[in-house]
């Protein structure tokens, strides 16, 4: 088969669409035949040599496909060869064929297509477990995402409307100002000429952001307020105040999806489906897709992806 390949920590150019071995499943895994993968800002990362992998994890990027199941391995249940499915992985969507747990399977959604439901399981699964799981987020309550129209900001502002939350965001831009309110945004903020700071306080705030965002995330949450760092764009170092740490019982939380175990993403794939996936089949979250792609063309996929322009997600096709 063939897989996107890193020759080396560096630029887009380093990525090479090259024959590679087949992947055989272990017991409990299927192998999909993939139809379509989609990009992630940690694959951004991997190929930057900034996202050190752990044994047993693919050395090609790609956390999420679709596709279909083409063989099962032992001891699988409730599959069969020929499903149709999308899937969470730790790594080697960028390929024709992918070893996937059971556990991180999908069905795919009533009403998306196979391609485009490639884009899905990393935002909704990095947006429940985080939003839901980890924050606790209830109706009622505001919510502030920052970069509203990435493929996780776009997809935590629907989630969080259908949960009944009021939901401030950030953006890049007067025109995704309008693009975020379409989405359901009640407010959103260009951060480039407003500080988010003003319309607080925060129940929950989801970052994506990192470095200095923190002491501003921190000083904008209300009583009891939750804080979950999921990206580092701006950097690693932040300042964080600690008498409001502890005067206003705040929770500060920093999580990956990726590195979690096979049984803890099986439990969020699990509530993924039973949650999410009838929000996206009555329409009440939808996937941003920005463009599809070939495969092959990773590396310009990658270059289009740092320019920061594009909203949505990017899908890479098969041929």
């Amino acid at each position: 088969m063939k897989a996107v390949s890193i020759k080396e920590p560096g630029g887009p150019e380093v990525l090479e669409w090259t024959e590679v071995e087949d992947p055989s499943p272990a017991p409990g895994e299927v192998v999909v035949d993939v139809v379509a993968s989609a990009l992630n800002r940690a694959d951004v990362m991997q190929r930057m040599g900034r996202y050190p992998l752990r044994p047993g994890w693919s050395p090609y990027p790609g956390l999420e496909v679709s596709g279909r199941v083409a063989v099962l391995g032992e001891g699988v249940t409730g599959w069969r060869v020929g499903d149709e499915v999308c899937a969470l992985l730790s790594g080697g969507g960028y390929a024709q064929k992918v070893a996937v747990p059971a556990g991180q399977l999908l069905p795919v959604p009533k009403g998306i297509g196979l391609a485009e439901a490639a884009g899905l399981p990393e935002v909704t699964a990095t947006v429940w477990s985080n939003l839901v799981m980890t924050a606790g987020l209830a109706a009622g309550e505001t919510l502030l995402v920052h970069g509203g129209l990435g493929g996780v900001g776009s997809t935590a502002i629907q989630v969080a409307k259908a949960l009944g939350a009021r939901v401030v965001t950030t953006v890049g831009g007067p025109e995704k100002v309008a693009r975020a309110r379409e989405l359901g945004a009640d407010v959103a903020i260009d951060h480039r000429a407003e500080d988010f700071t003003g319309h607080g306080p925060y129940d929950v705030i989801l970052d994506v952001v990192g470095g200095d965002y923190l002491e501003r995330n921190v000083r904008s949450l209300a009583l009891d307020g939750r804080l979950v760092v999921i990206g580092l764009q701006n950097g690693l170092d932040g300042t964080l105040d600690l008498s409001d740490l502890v005067f206003k019982r705040l929770s500060v939380y920093g999580t990956t999806l990726r590195t979690r175990s096979e049984e803890q993403k099986a439990a969020v794939v699990a509530e993924v489906r039973d949650k999410v996936w009838p929000m996206i089949e009555n329409g009440s979250v939808r996937l941003l897709v920005e463009d599809r792609m070939p495969m092959s063309e990773a590396a310009e996929a990658h270059r289009r992806m740092e320019t920061g322009g594009h909203t949505g997600k990017i899908l890479l096709i098969n041929d």
